[in-house]
């Protein structure tokens, strides 16, 4: 079998490594923990990018080549391209013929006299100062000089291109030799496709049709539309640039070049067939925008095929941006056209493009978001990577003298070893006793090769440790975001979450919200958290919760942490309506202090985590600790992490 090899033109690097979406998330978890909703942590990396290799460009990358290649096209060039060159090829021929009836005047050899010299000089002079007018009146004037004839014929077959390129792409090139019978294929297209477009407008039209006029005209369409809808769009899209055109350019020089347009259209016979195909693709696109102006600054002529281009490729990226701004509801990366960001970016922009989109898709698919009634949601999956990632913060300032053994609540779990095995059990992450796994495999299989089963595993077992019961007591009040401990209070929670799912199996830990009210918080509920814009600090509500979690689990160690920026200003009726007062009422702090009772004689040890330094909050839990014997911290919020998981250990390791 014989290989070749050869350049690598386009599409993706093949040998690239795919992007780990694992990365992904962790880059939108470092936003989510800081506060930031699912939803706004996706787009901002989306606009961002994706870091790792290969690195890909994010929008917003995307979006300044976009604007910056609309200024290039604006500050590169000039709009009246054409109408230059018609003045001047105009100018030549009036010249050139002024030259010839001088020679005729003088008698010099080789001038062919007449009476009528001084007749055409009086015509020559008399000529309108505009272009198109002046091209009318010179229509049918017989021309003395053979060089000024060939010049103005030089100048209709250029005006007769520039006006057909700037309605058709590509027309320029097929007319460039003047050829009737080219011309006269051009009057046939148009009026074929006039014909294709009205069967389509009464229902009339098939796809078979339009298959058969490809393949008489597909030389005149080169980028090769593959049916009738992308061929109307094309076309509409140019001929709403060659409006905007006109309308761009100053009222002397819109009327001359219309003028001239319509002239030139006239004299080539599509007059009336470019008339009826622009009132067709306007019924049909009246969305585009057809006359807003657009101000060039350069000082390179363009001609107008060129100009019209220009002005076309203006209108696409205008559309890109908008799209790549994804600002507008119901935005999503499946709205940019992939083949607009090609033609305006090239290639490795679509890439780039794609990986956006892959990310998006893979993190949906691969069960870490999900959209939950039009909202898009972190899965439990999620969660627990993003809490692992807050606990690794946590650990990573603490001592690595200060981590060691965590309880357990079933033998073979953790703790001293007892010297017997157990068979593995699917979720056990126990050590494997391998000579007890290998023995097992030998006596099942009787000899080489050995070949392991499921079945042939066996655990090393340890002692039997005791369990916990864990509440965790957030403060959600609007006073947590107003002093930017808000995203510290969610990853302390999400880090204990993970702390006490992955090393503390046996433990039941439960995590409360409050504010006016309290409320149990579920595990993929934590990263989407936001804070309550409400009035009150409700923890009697949040220590009753509490007290029941505990007293649901009475021979578990009781362990209650509560992280607050403020006194408490509510407290839960008879009725459940909660009722706020500031400053705190007699009857709020009371009956918070009796449920701080009735947690010490529960045995419970409440440590406050104290993220303000209120005078008022300071003497409540100092009366917190005087009642209950717990322990009062007043970390930093960068440091609340670190705080609560260490204090969870030390208890633990006490236990």
């Amino acid at each position: 079998m014989a290989y070749r090899y050869g350049e690598y033109h386009d599409g993706p690097d093949p040998l690239a490594p795919p992007y780990d979406v694992r990365e992904a998330l962790d880059e939108m978890g470092d936003a989510v923990l800081s506060g930031a909703t699912p939803v706004d942590a996706l787009r901002d990396l989306l606009r961002r990018g994706l870091p790792g290799a290969p690195e890909r460009r994010g929008l917003d990358d995307l979006l300044h080549q976009v604007r910056r290649r609309r200024r290039e096209l604006r500050s590169g060039s000039r709009l009246d391209g054409t109408l230059e060159q018609a003045r001047a090829l105009l100018d030549k021929a009036i010249g050139q013929e002024r030259a010839e009836l001088r020679r005729e005047a003088d008698g010099r050899p080789g001038a062919d006299p007449s009476d009528d010299t001084g007749f055409r000089e009086a015509l020559l002079d008399a000529l309108p100062s505009d272009t198109s007018q002046a091209i009318h009146e010179l229509a049918s004037y017989d021309w003395r000089s053979p060089e000024a004839r060939r010049t103005f014929e030089e100048l209709r077959d250029l005006l007769r291109r520039e006006i057909l390129d700037s309605q058709f792409r590509g027309m320029r090139d097929a007319l460039a030799n003047p050829d009737p019978a080219a011309m006269e294929r051009v009057r046939h297209m148009l009026a074929d496709l006039n014909d294709m477009l009205e069967r389509d407008a009464r229902g009339e039209h098939t796809p078979d049709d339009f298959a058969e006029f490809m393949r008489k005209y597909r030389d005149m369409f080169p980028e090769n539309p593959r049916n009738l809808e992308e061929l109307v769009d094309q076309l509409a899209r140019r001929a709403a640039a060659a409006q905007r055109l006109l309308a761009s350019l100053t009222p002397e020089q819109r009327a001359e070049l219309a003028g001239l347009i319509e002239q030139t259209l006239e004299q080539a016979g599509l007059s009336e067939q470019m008339h009826r195909l622009g009132e067709s693709l306007y019924a049909r696109r009246p969305d585009l925008a057809w006359d807003t102006p657009e101000r060039f600054s350069g000082e390179d002529p363009m001609g107008m095929g060129d100009a019209v281009t220009a002005l076309q490729e203006l209108a696409d990226l205008g559309e890109l941006e908008s799209a790549l701004r994804q600002d507008y509801p119901g935005a999503r990366l499946d709205d940019i056209d992939e083949e607009a960001v090609r033609r305006a970016l090239g290639r490795s922009a679509v890439d780039d493009l794609e990986a956006l989109r892959q990310i998006e898709r893979e993190l949906e698919s691969q069960g870490y978001l999900r959209r939950h009634r039009g909202k898009l949601e972190l899965t439990p999956k999620a969660v627990r990577r993003l809490g692992e990632t807050a606990l690794r913060r946590a650990f990573s300032s603490l001592e690595s003298s200060r981590r060691g053994d965590h309880d357990q609540r079933d033998a073979g779990a953790a703790g001293e070893l007892t010297g017997s095995t157990r068979p593995w059990r699917f979720g056990d992450e126990q050590p494997i006793d391998v000579v007890r796994t290998i023995v097992n495999a030998v006596r099942r299989g009787g000899g080489a090769p050995i070949s392991l089963s499921a079945d042939d595993f066996e655990i090393v077992e340890t002692e039997r440790r005791s369990a916990a019961a864990v509440c965790l007591l957030v403060d959600l009040s609007y006073s947590m975001a107003l002093r930017g401990t808000w995203a510290a209070a969610k990853q302390t929670a999400l880090a204990l979450q993970a702390l006490v799912t992955s090393k503390f199996p046996q433990d039941a830990v439960q995590i409360i919200g409050f504010s006016n009210y309290a409320r149990v918080l579920r595990a993929d509920e934590l990263a989407g958290l936001e804070w309550d814009m409400v009035q009150g600090t409700n923890l009697h509500h949040a220590l009753l919760i509490a007290g029941r979690h505990l007293d649901r689990h009475p021979d578990f160690e009781p362990v209650v942490l509560v992280v607050t920026d403020g006194e408490p200003t509510a407290h839960l009726m008879r009725n459940g309506v909660p009722r706020f007062d500031w400053p705190p009422s007699p009857e709020t702090l009371e009956l918070t202090l009796a449920e701080v009772d009735k947690m010490t004689r529960r045995r419970a040890t409440i440590n406050v985590f104290m993220l303000a330094a209120d005078e008022r909050l300071r003497d409540f839990v100092d009366e917190v600790a005087r009642r209950n014997g717990g322990r009062v911290f007043s970390p930093s919020a960068d440091r609340l992490g670190e705080y609560v998981v260490s204090d969870f250990l030390r208890s633990r390791r006490a236990r």
